[in-house]
């Protein structure tokens, strides 16, 4: 006999529905300007249809993934089925049995109306799964089929003794590793979206007084290829002056940039140049031969905004919305 499917869902960003879940036995998904979706042709091609008629501002890339999620609901979810319910508000995870099949019920729920029959089986504190098989079912989708730890959740169902496949160690580490990485590009974008060409030269000037230094951004055009002027002292007449070159560009500096930059310099100057991209690896070897200069492409600019970020005025923090938080440390030479 197969083994029955597992499927995780949230009950909302904040736990919303929680209450919902638990009282009605019941899992639910919203969308609820959606309508009765059990007149649908139960193909995902409708269901985008739908979607994009009902949400015709929502993006070519949004609407399969939203669309997506209601056709598993309705269609893939079976009876027998088990769902993992990590719920936020008393930090437990629920599993339970899927009992019925699809039904629409703005009456029990407004905001969630599709909804199907649970029984609820066990409950279970956190700390009882591996951080591996936390990370799974944090899932930023509000349903999802867990896979990778699905035997976890199984034995914890039946009680049997399970060994998790991957270490906590290689779990903590990728779950650090891909936060990381989301904060990348999330730094990234906004930079991209919020400061085009002359405005990101402000940025970056801002992000060296955070630093310490004094920096003047030059004027628009005939500057010779330098953007900003830094310096330590409250004159800019002891030395090093640092002569600035910032691209907004996400694709990759070459050799030629650095040349320019290089050429810009005059005796005792330092020259850095800034990228939201990538650097070539040509590039990076001509600089290694030049001492005065440095490069700092966009992974070690968001490195750079991290770390100073708290020195940041509010105009910036505006424009790039972060908050402090506290992840897993990976062991010691990890990612070495």
């Amino acid at each position: 006999m197969a083994e029955q499917t597992i499927w995780g869902i949230h009950a909302g960003k904040t736990g919303d529905a929680e209450s919902l879940f638990t009282h009605q036995n019941c899992v639910a998904v919203g969308w609820p300007a959606m309508g009765d979706l059990s007149g649908l042709k139960l193909t995902r091609e409708a269901f985008k249809a739908r979607y994009s008629e009902i949400f015709p501002t929502k993006s070519a890339g949004h609407v399969p993934v939203a669309a997506g999620q209601l056709f598993r609901f309705v269609q893939e979810i079976k009876p027998g089925d088990l769902v993992v319910f990590p719920a936020k508000l008393d930090r437990t995870v629920r599993i339970g049995r899927v009992t019925g099949g699809y039904i629409h019920r703005p009456d029990a729920s407004k905001a969630y109306p599709n909804q199907r029959s649970v029984e609820w089986l066990k409950s279970f504190p956190r700390t009882k799964f591996s951080q591996g098989a936390l990370y799974e079912i944090g899932s930023a989708l509000s349903l999802f089929q867990v896979k990778n730890f699905a035997d976890e959740f199984r034995a914890a169902l039946t009680g049997e003794a399970f060994v998790a496949p991957v270490s906590e160690d290689e779990a903590v580490a990728a779950v650090v590793m891909e936060s990381e990485q989301s904060t990348e590009d999330f730094v990234l974008k906004r930079l991209a979206h919020e400061f085009k060409g002359h405005a990101l030269e402000h940025f970056v000037a801002h992000l060296l007084e955070a630093m310490g230094f004094r920096a003047r951004v030059t004027k628009k055009s005939g500057d010779g290829g330098v953007d900003i002027i830094a310096h330590k002292d409250a004159l800019g007449l002891e030395p090093p002056i640092i002569k600035v070159q910032v691209k907004s560009t996400e694709g990759s500096i070459g050799e030629p940039e650095v040349k320019q930059l290089k050429g810009n310099l005059s005796g005792g100057e330092k020259g850095l140049l800034v990228t939201l991209g990538t650097i070539s690896p040509k590039a990076e070897l001509f600089a290694r031969t030049v001492p005065d200069i440095r490069l700092i492409d966009g992974e070690n600019l968001v490195k750079l905004i991290l770390e100073h970020y708290e020195q940041f005025d509010s105009r910036y923090r505006a424009a790039v919305p972060l908050k402090r938080v506290y992840l897993p440390a990976p062991p010691e030479g990890e990612g070495a």
